[in-house]
């Protein structure tokens, strides 16, 4: 099938003058001027006006937990919730429209925004509830409250770490909680979870993602489902496991790597990531390192040798501590250029300084990294500073990481964060700190190549001729800007030498553009009904 898409704008380093691409059988093998492009026009499958309309890569989201997004998606969401109150009534409605049995899996609250600045009790829980079994995580994901009902259905929860007999639980606590919510949501239920995030991510312009699963996260039998549900509409996934030596699991699971979600710490929200100094707001209290750089080290040289990716969640300055000393071992072990060839990942790398980043620029570790954390809860008067002081204005270093040659791919953390790349775009070219912003057209970059690379890919999220077509189509209220070589910090970028608008104006919270329509490999997974009419 042969498509024409004209009249537009086509984001492409292989034509920056480009207002036209043609698609044959799911392969870029054009781009041009609208002159050209009436050469292509006969034979044409499909031939479509853009009207002034944008094309780009297609978005890849390099850290979701699709499930679990689903879950929030068509379930209880309390994210964006001001107060605990309003978190206890979107509860008691939601748990009225359910029977008194059920399970209800809920997540995204966040004490911080609230004036109450706490987390609800299993009392209230068990009030609003009225008695039904309940999960509330944080919007970290590394604690949660629970009510008494399911408190008593976690065989010897008490004597675990994290638990507080007020319904908190965090750290292996909050393990056991997730591993009994394992047993009660059915692989039905979890498929039709993984089926609401795909068609979500699809709808934002995201045709690829990478499913960072873990057994604290959700099953291992998990993982075939949200294969299942991207393959139905024909998203890209690439599937992680975060857990130690199971390399069975790789090939039994088509999996990319033992990585993602293989803890090396906590979360800065949950107090549970490991930091060198106490946190500011509990003194005497440096959260908890999970793994040891002995432990790291291991892991690595494993994955290495058996040509898998490793990987590792890494928050804290003392686990980017514990993970750069354990790869210094590993290539000691097996040699930088081995450790460079399997392009090992981290996530997160919230608190890195420069001789961790050196390290992991030598060993070629791909930073997989959430701009929407600092935009979030960075500033001097947000959950950030309120942790950790004034240690927030070395956070999130992307410009830092970037200046370092360390490749950097963008992701939501779903649910932690809402999908939306150009909003993530748009958080890492206004950074809370200046120094650690990027160009939007390097932001763009870490979203779509990145995230490719991320995944051992290399000639992918690009339009170019010979390329597989996986693009969105993009309609936006802001016009389409230059940037000159001095504005390397704003929040655009195009061609400086052409001055060829190419990249939306994201700056002054201008509106995101809307998706209209997004394909993977020439598949078209959505299509807003009536643009191209």
């Amino acid at each position: 099938m042969r498509t024409l898409l004209t009249n537009g704008s086509v984001y492409s380093p292989a034509d920056p003058h480009a207002t036209s691409i043609a698609i044959d059988d799911g392969v870029v093998t054009w781009l041009g001027d609208d002159t050209g492009a009436a050469s292509y026009a006969n034979g044409a499958d499909e031939v479509i006006d853009l009207r002034g309309k944008l094309v780009t890569p297609a978005f890849v989201d390099a850290h979701v937990h699709a499930a679990q997004t689903g879950a929030l998606l068509t379930g209880l969401d309390l994210i964006g919730t001001t107060s605990l109150t309003e978190a206890l009534d979107r509860l008691a409605a939601y748990a009225a429209t359910l029977a008194p049995d059920a399970v209800i899996d809920g997540a995204g609250w966040d004490e911080t925004k609230w004036p109450e600045g706490r987390p609800p009790t299993a009392e209230e829980l068990d009030r609003a509830a009225a008695g039904r079994r309940v999960y509330l995580s944080r919007v970290d994901g590394h604690s949660g409250v629970i009510s008494s009902s399911l408190a008593a259905a976690v065989d010897g929860l008490a004597g675990r770490e994290g638990y507080d007999s007020t319904g908190r639980v965090e750290r292996d606590a909050n393990h056991a909680v997730r591993d009994a919510l394992s047993e009660l949501v059915t692989a039905d239920q979890r498929l039709e979870y993984a089926r609401a995030a795909v068609r979500a991510m699809a709808a934002k312009g995201i045709g690829a993602f990478h499913e960072m699963a873990a057994p604290h996260i959700g099953p291992l039998w998990e993982l075939p489902l949200v294969r299942q549900a991207a393959d139905e509409l024909g998203l890209a996934a690439t599937l992680y496991w975060g857990e130690r030596g199971v390399f069975d699991n790789v090939t039994e699971y088509g999996l990319a790597g033992l990585a993602g979600d293989l803890n090396a710490d906590g979360a800065l929200g949950s107090r549970t990531a490991a930091l060198r100094e106490p946190y500011a707001d509990r003194p005497g209290h440096r959260g908890h390192a999970y793994l040891t750089a002995e432990q790291i080290a291991e892991h690595v040289i494993a994955c290495t040798e058996k040509n898998v990716q490793a990987g590792f969640h890494c928050i804290g300055d003392v686990a980017l501590d514990n993970i750069a000393r354990g790869f210094e071992l590993a290539a000691e072990k097996v040699g930088v250029q081995e450790l460079v060839a399997a392009r090992h990942r981290l996530e997160h790398v919230e608190m890195v300084d420069e001789a961790a980043i050196a390290t992991l620029a030598r060993c070629g570790v791909v930073a997989s990294v959430q701009p929407m954390f600092d935009a979030l809860w960075g500033g001097p008067d947000d959950m950030y500073a309120e942790r950790v002081g004034d240690r927030w204005q070395g956070m999130n270093p992307f410009g830092s990481l970037a200046r370092s040659g360390v490749v950097l791919a963008f992701g939501s953390d779903a649910p932690v964060t809402e999908l939306g790349g150009w909003e993530a775009v748009r958080a890492a070219a206004f950074h809370h700190s200046p120094a650690e912003r990027i160009t939007v057209r390097a932001a763009f970059q870490a979203h779509t190549r990145g995230g490719w690379r991320a995944a051992g890919i290399d000639d992918a999220g690009v339009l170019a001729p010979g390329t597989a077509a996986t693009y969105a189509v993009w309609e936006s209220d802001a016009d389409l800007v230059v940037q000159t070589p001095d504005e390397r910090v704003a929040a655009w970028s195009t061609d400086p030498r052409a001055g060829v608008p190419v990249l939306p104006d994201l700056s002054d919270q201008a509106p995101v553009p809307t998706c209209l329509r997004t394909s993977v490999g020439g598949r078209l997974v959505y299509d807003s009904e009536g643009w191209s009419s």
